[in-house]
């Protein structure tokens, strides 16, 4: 199958089944009575949100699932092998690093919906415990690393210096990696639409900068996500029909990780998911700085969208702008991606 032809249509098919399964799927969370608990600890015009379905990330991964699906198998019936087109990797490193990726996403995906079901059936607020959600976690990385580890894929690239083969820091640094990333898409998913316009930006920078890589497998893969967040954020955006809750959240930053890994260059995290840094890190700067000067704030709210909340921006305005951070971070991390700066 032609690459751009697949793209197209992994776009089209992630969106129509996202879109249209909303249909189904919205009243059903209504019916089952699947809705999100606001803390008192947040922004107080968010209680308005009150009892709006949650577990909306479902629409996502069946999108996305569809997409990947269709495009493969059809491809593969006609011959062609889309993951390994134009890929200079041995075969069996492509199909581990792409698979287990997606499974470790979908075990992030599983985590969120345990959390997600304490909050709206036992109506525990919380949800899991953050050590109990922290331990789940390690786990779900320790098994993709360990697989990554097997796989050969056992060094760490660092820009400017070069690869490093070296077990501690392949574990330490991936641990790192993952585990910041994945609750920083988590914590980005505060506003309506914020999480799934800021990562569908995301998916196209990763595609952009995994053809320039001669990794088409992992471009059909991103733009697969890409569709079927488009589909859901016709759900999500302001006013919300629908949450995507931990369960889509958790599934996000797994994938994120998966694209960053399967391309050896965890680093691009740092420039096309700069609003999950800038996210992540202004919630440790307030605990850290509320510490460290009895009790004084340094954001109005942590982490960075409710400040700006606070504020008084407006929730399209903060996606509208964190969105467009996110577009330029891209359009950087693809430009040093062109002329092989972080490669």
């Amino acid at each position: 199958m032609n690459f751009w032809l697949a793209l197209v249509l992994c776009a089209v098919i992630g969106f129509i089944v996202a879109y249209l399964l909303g249909f189904a799927v919205v009243p059903w969370l209504r019916k089952l009575k699947f809705g999100q608990e606001i803390l008192d600890i947040g922004p107080s015009w968010h209680k308005k949100k009150q009892g709006t379905p949650t577990m909306g990330g479902i629409l996502i991964i069946a999108g996305f699932i569809a997409a990947v699906s269709v495009v493969l198998i059809t491809d593969k019936l006609l011959g062609g092998n889309l993951l390994l087109e134009g890929n200079s990797r041995p075969e069996n490193v492509v199909y581990i690093k792409i698979f287990s990726g997606i499974l470790m996403a979908a075990g992030f995906s599983f985590i969120g919906f345990i959390d997600d079901y304490i909050k709206v059936v036992k109506k525990r607020n919380l949800g899991l415990t953050e050590i109990q959600k922290t331990v789940l976690q390690i786990l779900v990385i320790t098994v993709y690393l360990f697989t990554l580890y097997k796989a050969g894929v056992n060094f760490v690239f660092i820009p400017y210096f070069g690869i490093y083969e070296n077990a501690v820091l392949f574990w330490a640094l991936g641990f790192i990696a993952i585990y910041c990333t994945v609750n920083a898409v988590n914590f980005t998913d505060g506003v309506d639409g914020l999480c799934s316009s800021v990562t569908a930006v995301v998916c196209i920078g990763f595609s952009v900068c995994a053809a320039i890589m001669n990794f088409a497998g992992l471009s059909v893969i991103a733009v697969s996500l890409f569709g079927a967040l488009l589909g859901f954020l016709m759900w999500n955006w302001n006013p919300s029909k629908v949450i995507m809750g931990d369960l889509g959240s958790l599934f996000l930053g797994g994938m994120v990780c998966t694209f960053a890994f399967s391309l050896d260059a965890p680093w691009l995290i740092v420039l096309i998911g700069c609003i999950y840094v800038a996210e992540f890190a202004s919630d440790i700067i307030q605990i850290a700085y509320v510490k460290t000067h009895n009790g004084k704030r340094l954001f109005k709210m942590a982490p960075l969208h409710h400040h700006y909340e606070m504020c008084e921006w407006s929730e399209k305005k903060i996606c509208k702008v964190f969105t467009l951070v996110t577009v330029i971070g891209t359009a950087a991390a693809v430009a040093l991606s062109w002329f092989g700066r972080l490669m």
